[in-house]
Protein backbone atom coordinates (compact mmCIF):
# COMPACT_ATOMS: atom_id res chain seq x y z
CA UNK A 1 0.00 0.00 0.00
CA UNK A 2 1.10 3.74 -0.62
CA UNK A 3 2.25 5.07 2.71
CA UNK A 4 0.72 8.41 1.62
CA UNK A 5 -2.97 7.56 -0.11
CA UNK A 6 -3.53 3.85 1.03
CA UNK A 7 -3.54 2.88 -2.78
CA UNK A 8 -2.92 -0.91 -3.44
CA UNK A 9 0.45 -0.95 -5.13
CA UNK A 10 1.77 -3.45 -7.87
CA UNK A 11 3.32 -6.92 -6.32
CA UNK A 12 7.29 -7.02 -6.95
CA UNK A 13 8.16 -8.25 -9.87
CA UNK A 14 9.98 -11.53 -8.99
CA UNK A 15 9.15 -11.74 -4.63
CA UNK A 16 11.10 -13.72 -2.12
CA UNK A 17 8.03 -16.29 -0.70
CA UNK A 18 9.59 -16.46 2.44
CA UNK A 19 10.05 -12.68 2.53
CA UNK A 20 6.24 -12.59 1.80
CA UNK A 21 5.42 -14.77 4.45
CA UNK A 22 7.24 -13.64 6.90
CA UNK A 23 9.31 -16.95 7.03
CA UNK A 24 12.83 -17.77 7.50
CA UNK A 25 14.19 -18.92 4.36
CA UNK A 26 15.05 -22.59 5.75
CA UNK A 27 13.15 -25.56 5.11
CA UNK A 28 11.93 -26.02 8.25
CA UNK A 29 8.87 -24.02 8.62
CA UNK A 30 6.03 -23.65 11.10
CA UNK A 31 2.80 -24.10 9.21
CA UNK A 32 0.28 -22.77 11.55
CA UNK A 33 2.39 -19.38 11.62
CA UNK A 34 2.59 -19.66 7.73
CA UNK A 35 -1.85 -20.18 7.90
CA UNK A 36 -1.77 -17.14 10.07
CA UNK A 37 -0.02 -15.15 7.70
CA UNK A 38 -1.74 -16.28 4.63
CA UNK A 39 -5.20 -15.48 6.51
CA UNK A 40 -3.80 -12.29 7.36
CA UNK A 41 -2.22 -11.10 3.94
CA UNK A 42 -5.67 -12.49 2.22
CA UNK A 43 -7.95 -10.40 4.54
CA UNK A 44 -5.92 -7.10 3.52
CA UNK A 45 -5.27 -7.53 -0.23
CA UNK A 46 -9.01 -9.93 -1.11
CA UNK A 47 -10.10 -9.11 -4.37
CA UNK A 48 -13.74 -8.79 -2.47
CA UNK A 49 -12.87 -5.92 -0.48
CA UNK A 50 -11.21 -3.84 -3.56
CA UNK A 51 -14.95 -4.05 -5.59
CA UNK A 52 -15.79 -0.43 -4.79
CA UNK A 53 -12.22 0.66 -5.48
CA UNK A 54 -10.65 1.82 -9.16
CA UNK A 55 -9.73 -1.15 -11.95
CA UNK A 56 -6.08 -0.71 -11.16
CA UNK A 57 -6.14 -1.18 -7.59
CA UNK A 58 -9.15 -4.27 -8.19
CA UNK A 59 -6.26 -5.85 -10.72
CA UNK A 60 -3.30 -5.11 -8.55
CA UNK A 61 -5.85 -6.58 -5.65
CA UNK A 62 -6.15 -10.24 -7.97
CA UNK A 63 -2.61 -10.18 -8.57
CA UNK A 64 -1.22 -10.04 -4.59
CA UNK A 65 -4.31 -12.67 -3.85
CA UNK A 66 -2.80 -14.72 -6.49
CA UNK A 67 0.83 -14.45 -5.60
CA UNK A 68 -0.24 -15.06 -1.58
CA UNK A 69 -1.86 -18.08 -2.67
CA UNK A 70 0.97 -19.23 -4.35
CA UNK A 71 3.50 -18.32 -2.21
CA UNK A 72 1.55 -20.70 0.60
CA UNK A 73 1.72 -23.19 -2.02
CA UNK A 74 4.95 -23.40 -2.36
CA UNK A 75 6.21 -23.22 1.41
CA UNK A 76 3.82 -25.22 2.55
CA UNK A 77 4.69 -28.30 0.54
CA UNK A 78 7.88 -30.25 1.41
CA UNK A 79 9.03 -30.72 -2.44
CA UNK A 80 7.71 -27.53 -3.52
CA UNK A 81 9.33 -25.68 -0.64
CA UNK A 82 12.72 -27.55 -1.06
CA UNK A 83 12.84 -26.76 -4.80
CA UNK A 84 12.11 -23.24 -4.40
CA UNK A 85 15.42 -23.19 -1.82
CA UNK A 86 17.53 -24.48 -4.00
CA UNK A 87 16.14 -22.42 -7.10
CA UNK A 88 16.91 -19.09 -4.60
CA UNK A 89 20.24 -21.24 -4.20
CA UNK A 90 21.11 -20.97 -7.75
CA UNK A 91 20.97 -25.03 -8.12
CA UNK A 92 20.38 -26.18 -11.89
CA UNK A 93 16.54 -27.64 -11.28
CA UNK A 94 16.20 -31.17 -10.20
CA UNK A 95 15.51 -33.49 -13.15
CA UNK A 96 14.36 -36.95 -12.16
CA UNK A 97 17.87 -38.37 -13.51
CA UNK A 98 19.23 -36.88 -10.50
CA UNK A 99 18.60 -40.59 -8.24
CA UNK A 100 18.96 -42.88 -11.83
CA UNK A 101 22.21 -43.97 -10.19
CA UNK A 102 20.70 -45.86 -7.27
CA UNK A 103 19.16 -49.08 -9.17
CA UNK A 104 17.34 -50.43 -5.94
CA UNK A 105 15.34 -47.37 -5.87
CA UNK A 106 14.28 -47.16 -9.23
CA UNK A 107 13.23 -50.69 -8.71
CA UNK A 108 10.99 -49.97 -6.07
CA UNK A 109 8.99 -46.86 -8.02
CA UNK A 110 8.78 -49.55 -11.02
CA UNK A 111 7.09 -52.01 -8.83
CA UNK A 112 5.17 -49.32 -7.13
CA UNK A 113 3.72 -48.21 -10.61
CA UNK A 114 3.36 -51.80 -11.80
CA UNK A 115 0.94 -52.53 -8.61
CA UNK A 116 -0.84 -49.24 -9.78
CA UNK A 117 -1.10 -50.63 -13.72
CA UNK A 118 -3.14 -53.25 -12.42
CA UNK A 119 -7.16 -53.92 -12.13
CA UNK A 120 -8.63 -51.72 -8.84
CA UNK A 121 -8.18 -53.39 -5.57
CA UNK A 122 -8.63 -51.13 -2.62
CA UNK A 123 -6.86 -53.05 -0.56
CA UNK A 124 -4.07 -52.57 -2.79
CA UNK A 125 -4.50 -48.82 -3.49
CA UNK A 126 -4.96 -48.55 0.62
CA UNK A 127 -1.20 -50.44 0.89
CA UNK A 128 0.28 -48.39 -1.56
CA UNK A 129 -1.20 -44.79 -0.61
CA UNK A 130 0.32 -45.90 3.27
CA UNK A 131 3.96 -46.88 1.73
CA UNK A 132 3.87 -43.55 -0.42
CA UNK A 133 2.66 -41.68 2.76
CA UNK A 134 5.49 -43.31 4.96
CA UNK A 135 8.58 -42.44 2.28
CA UNK A 136 7.41 -39.25 1.95
CA UNK A 137 7.63 -38.66 5.50
CA UNK A 138 11.10 -40.36 5.93
CA UNK A 139 12.63 -38.07 2.73
CA UNK A 140 10.99 -35.08 4.07
CA UNK A 141 12.94 -35.79 7.33
CA UNK A 142 16.41 -36.46 5.11
CA UNK A 143 16.19 -33.86 2.48
CA UNK A 144 15.30 -31.50 6.30
CA UNK A 145 19.03 -32.64 7.40
CA UNK A 146 20.52 -32.51 3.77
CA UNK A 147 19.37 -28.36 4.34
CA UNK A 148 20.07 -28.30 7.74
CA UNK A 149 23.83 -29.18 7.01
CA UNK A 150 23.87 -26.84 3.93
CA UNK A 151 24.16 -29.78 1.35
CA UNK A 152 22.32 -29.36 -1.35
CA UNK A 153 23.72 -31.30 -3.93
CA UNK A 154 22.07 -34.04 -1.22
CA UNK A 155 19.18 -32.17 -0.43
CA UNK A 156 18.63 -32.52 -4.67
CA UNK A 157 18.92 -35.65 -5.27
CA UNK A 158 16.43 -36.70 -2.20
CA UNK A 159 14.22 -34.31 -4.30
CA UNK A 160 14.61 -35.83 -6.98
CA UNK A 161 13.31 -39.47 -5.44
CA UNK A 162 10.44 -36.98 -3.70
CA UNK A 163 9.32 -35.97 -7.49
CA UNK A 164 9.15 -39.67 -7.75
CA UNK A 165 7.07 -39.94 -5.21
CA UNK A 166 4.46 -37.06 -5.82
CA UNK A 167 4.16 -38.73 -8.86
CA UNK A 168 3.06 -41.93 -7.96
CA UNK A 169 0.85 -40.08 -5.43
CA UNK A 170 -0.81 -38.15 -7.84
CA UNK A 171 -1.25 -41.70 -9.96
CA UNK A 172 -3.02 -43.19 -7.17
CA UNK A 173 -5.62 -39.79 -6.54
CA UNK A 174 -6.22 -40.61 -10.51
CA UNK A 175 -6.65 -44.53 -9.64
CA UNK A 176 -8.78 -43.74 -6.81
CA UNK A 177 -11.67 -41.00 -8.33
CA UNK A 178 -14.60 -43.46 -9.41
CA UNK A 179 -15.26 -43.79 -12.47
Amino acid sequence: FCPGCQALQPPAPRPDLFRLMDCDRSFRIDAQQLQRRFRSLQRAVHPDRFGQRPPKEQYYSEQHSSLINKAYQTLLNPLSRGLYLLELSGVEPVQETDCDADSEFLMEIMEINEKLAEPKNEAILEEIETLIKVKQEELTREVTAAFERDDLQEAKKILAKMKYFANLEDKLKAKKIPS
